[in-house]
């Protein structure tokens, strides 16, 4: 060599020191990706720490209730139910001794009956069945009646409708709802109720001309009504819904 240094022999060995100095540079530093996963290990291992010290931080954790002694034997779940509901049905209709039999017959065939929930929704379906009739709301009709009611109600509203007029009518609200008969029979359960409601309504001709009511005036309107629902079989009690089946005018 005589002590020179060949040209393709420096050329190498620029070309090593510049490769080790970026290797140095890219192995001393990380990347976003390096970084994101180092974090998530992170939430990972802190998570595992506070399940394993019971601590709950800020998670939603919901802890069962410990019982007092393991060994004390309580009442089935099943048998408060029934007892709370007989005695809830007992309290709800205390003043009339028949109404009150015939809940108790219903409870015995359907044992999530609840009096208080029956009537809030006969008083939504009350409603619902006034609004549909003034509006000659059919749909809704269909499915809140049985097919004898529906055919009556519809054939009102086919005659009103031949004369040209129209129901103007806004519910004010319900003042009373009282059960007044309750039985099962054939597995048919029938709750008969009394509803005492407060409506403003007008019927107007093709002209527009009021000839029945008041549109200014509020008017209390006393309807019996009677729901029934199977109940026979688990299957059928599977149908929460109760449908209109009789009317009539109060007494």
């Amino acid at each position: 060599m005589d002590g020179k240094i060949d040209l393709l022999t420096l050329i190498s060995l620029i070309v090593a020191v510049v490769l080790v100095l970026k290797l140095r540079s890219v192995l001393g530093r990380r990347t976003d990706d390096d970084e994101a996963r180092i974090e998530r290990a992170r939430i990972e291992q802190q998570r595992q720490a506070r399940g394993a010290n019971g601590s709950s931080g800020n998670d939603k954790v919901v802890t069962l209730p410990r019982r007092e002694r393991e060994d004390a034997p309580g009442p089935t779940p099943a048998s408060v139910n029934v007892a709370e509901a007989e005695e809830r049905i007992r309290t709800f209709a205390a003043a009339d001794p028949g109404v009150t039999k015939g809940l108790l017959d219903i409870l015995k065939l359907d044992p999530s009956f609840n009096p208080e929930s029956f009537v809030g929704g006969a008083k939504a379906a009350y409603e619902m069945i006034v609004t549909a009739f003034a509006e000659g709301n059919r749909k809704t009709l269909k499915g809140l009646l049985n097919r004898d009611v529906f055919d009556g109600f519809a054939s009102a509203m086919s005659d009103r409708e031949g004369r040209g007029e129209q129901i103007d009518q806004s519910f004010v609200g319900i003042n009373k709802a009282d059960i007044l008969e309750a039985e099962v029979k054939g597995g048919i359960a029938s709750v008969t109720v009394r509803f005492v409601s407060q409506l403003i309504s007008a019927t107007r001709d093709r002209n527009g001309e009021v000839v029945a009511g008041d549109p200014q005036k509020i008017k209390e309107v006393t309807d019996i009504w009677t729901f029934s629902r199977d109940i026979s079989t688990a299957r059928a009690r599977q149908d929460p819904n109760w449908k209109l089946v009789a009317t009539q005018a109060p007494n």
